[in-house]
């Protein structure tokens, strides 16, 4: 989980996302491992999630292109905007989950 890409576990997306909120995919950039030909090219996707305590939280997904293309547009210029601006403001998710384990410790 402290990889460039974060795979996140299904049961801590399920444990810890806020299941009414809308969580953003932003493509990043084209991820080729030429060191490794058996592995297609990914989009290196920014994603701006939402957990349960309100917060937005920024990680990183690798995903294939046809699954990318699959999920349909919704927003405009000036919200794809906001979003980036927000992904910068956002705490990684690493952080967030080296916090709350923190404060639970506490």
């Amino acid at each position: 989980m402290h990889g460039f890409s974060q795979r996140l576990p299904v049961d801590w997306l399920r444990e810890h996302l806020a299941a009414e909120a809308t969580h953003y995919l932003f493509p990043t950039l084209v991820q080729r491992l030429t060191h490794r030909p058996e592995v297609p090219l990914q989009w290196r996707c920014q994603q701006l999630l939402t957990v349960s305590t309100g917060e937005q939280i920024w990680g990183l997904l690798d995903v294939l292109p046809d699954t990318f293309d699959k999920i349909p547009e919704t927003l405009d210029t000036a919200s794809k905007k906001d979003i980036v601006n927000r992904i910068e403001q956002a705490v990684k998710v690493r952080e967030w989950m080296e916090r709350t384990a923190a404060d639970a410790g506490s």
